[in-house]
C-alpha cells in the first residue's frame, strides 16, 4: 500500500477515535484529531498526483473517507445540538446523491471529477467543523463574538446545494440511461 492510501486509511481509522473522544467530552482533542485527519485529505491527493501514485483504491476510498469524516463530525455536533439536524440531512443527502451518480457514471466508464464548487464546499466544511467543535474559538474571544462557526456552516450548506445542483445539471444524461 502506497503512502497516499495509507494516509486515507489513517483518516478512516481516525473517525471512530474522533467520535469516541468527542462523545467523552474532549472537544479540544477531538478537534486536533479532526484537523489532522483533514490535513491528510489534502496531503494524500497531492502526493498521489505528484509521484504518480494514483490508484483505483485511492479514487474510491479518498472521497469516501472525506465524507465519513465530515458526516461523523456533523452528526456528533447535531447530537448535542450544536448543528441543526436538518442541515446535516441536506449535506448527507447531497453526498449520497453525488456518490450514487459517480457510481452510475463509473459503471459506464465516465469519471465525474470534483468541481470548483465541490472543492469550496469541502473547504468550508473543513473550516466550519473545527470552529463548531471549539465553540467558535478564537472568534468567541472578541467583544462582539463574531459567529464565524455559524457563518462557515451556512456557507458550507449553500455550497452543498450549489455544488450538488451543479453536478446534477452537468451530468443529467446519467438519469436517462
Amino acid at each position: 500500500m502506497n503512502l497516499p492510501n495509507k494516509l486515507t486509511m489513517g483518516r478512516i481509522f481516525a473517525i471512530p477515535v474522533f467520535i469516541v473522544v468527542f462523545l467523552m467530552g474532549y472537544r479540544y482533542v477531538a478537534t486536533v484529531i479532526f484537523i489532522l485527519a483533514a490535513i491528510t485529505d489534502m496531503l494524500d491527493g497531492k502526493i498521489a498526483r505528484k509521484y504518480n501514485l494514483v490508484t483505483n483504491f485511492g479514487k474510491l476510498m479518498d472521497p469516501l473517507a472525506d465524507k465519513l469524516l465530515v458526516m461523523s463530525a456533523l452528526i456528533c455536533l447535531a447530537q448535542i445540538g450544536d448543528v441543526p439536524g436538518w442541515m446535516v440531512i441536506i449535506i448527507l443527502g447531497r453526498e449520497f446523491i453525488i456518490t450514487g451518480m459517480r457510481q452510475v457514471a463509473a459503471a459506464q466508464g465516465i469519471v465525474i471529477a470534483a468541481g470548483t464548487t465541490g472543492k469550496i464546499k469541502t473547504i468550508t466544511q473543513m473550516i466550519a467543523i473545527p470552529l463548531l467543535l471549539l465553540n467558535n474559538w478564537p472568534f468567541s474571544l472578541l467583544s462582539f463574538n463574531l459567529p464565524m462557526d455559524t457563518i462557515f456552516l451556512w456557507i458550507a450548506l449553500v455550497m452543498t446545494v450549489v455544488s450538488g445542483t451543479e453536478y446534477i445539471v452537468k451530468n443529467k444524461q446519467l438519469f436517462s440511461m
